[in-house]
């Protein structure tokens, strides 16, 4: 169930996602991730959509589809169910563990085993814990808390981070079907908002400039756009992108409130220094916004 807070009181909610999604994501640009999937024979686009639905099971492309939102669907069905082919839904599991274990400990070193690590994977862990108890409408996320929990401290946290962000996520998801987005005008918003480029997030998802210039032409006649020459959110669509985020941080709020403010600022803490790291190898565009937090 949503929290009934307002947009001040959730804001440590998304300062805590956001600092720990790094140290998540770099599974996504793992280069020895990448090799792993690339040894049953598939690219590394097909091992993310492999990888990342393993929990799943053997899921069929309109599965994967339909959670993963806001891909092109071709390029699902060019990977999945072909995936399957390859190598078993375990094996991909496995090997998505296995090069993001080998990815942080070749980034973080020494820092693997220090007490600071162990102390983040705790809290992070019992945040993660309040969200498996509550699986209810989150289908990715109940598939991956399904899963094993790891026992070196530094995938016990990047595996709560898992669990966090793909909890977050479905909830997000959810609030763009009732604000009525498919998946690639999703997009568009985010690009409008002026978060990432246009071109990014068009081309990772394997739109064409054509699909996206359709959505674009849509959205503008719903009034999410203005007219101009750049893209831009329209005044009432600037607020509806804002609600977005609200329903999702208000979704997403459970193991954060649960775990509590003062707690969360010490995982913030705790857990910025590493993600930096991890964002300066693999993500230097998250460098500049870990950089400017504050706890």
């Amino acid at each position: 169930m949503p929290q009934n807070t307002d947009r001040d009181s959730l804001a440590f909610v998304r300062k805590t996602w956001s600092t720990l999604e790094p140290y998540h994501g770099a599974v996504y640009f793992s280069p020895e991730a990448a090799g792993l999937y690339a040894e049953f024979g598939v690219d590394a686009r097909t091992g993310y959509f492999a990888s990342r639905s393993a929990a799943l099971g053997a899921a069929p492309a309109d599965l994967v589809i339909a959670t993963f939102y806001n891909f092109n669907p071709q390029v699902v069905r060019r990977a999945i169910p072909a995936a399957w082919e390859a190598a078993t839904p375990q094996q991909f599991a496995a090997a998505r563990l296995t090069g993001i274990d080998t990815t942080l400990r070749r980034i973080l070193g020494e820092d693997v085993s220090s007490p600071a690590l162990a102390r983040a994977a705790e809290l992070a862990r019992s945040a993660a814990e309040v969200t498996v108890r509550n699986p209810q409408g989150r289908p990715l996320f109940a598939a991956h808390a399904a899963l094993p929990w790891p026992s070196a401290p530094h995938l016990v946290l990047w595996h709560a981070q898992t669990l966090l962000r793909e909890f977050r996520g479905d909830g997000h998801v959810g609030a763009l079907l009732t604000a009525g987005l498919s998946g690639i005008e999703a997009l568009v918003t985010h690009a409008a908002a002026g978060d990432i480029g246009a071109g990014v997030l068009r081309d990772s998802r394997a739109w064409t400039p054509e699909q996206w210039e359709q959505a674009v032409q849509s959205l503008r006649q719903r009034g999410w756009l203005d007219g101009g020459p750049d893209l831009a959110l329209t005044e009432d669509g600037a607020r509806r992108r804002a609600a977005i985020e609200h329903t999702t941080d208000s979704l997403a709020a459970l193991p954060y409130t649960t775990l509590g403010p003062a707690a969360c600022a010490e995982l913030r803490t705790l857990v910025r220094p590493f993600s930096l790291k991890v964002a300066k190898e693999l993500l230097p565009w998250a460098v500049e916004r870990l950089s400017e937090e504050s706890a």
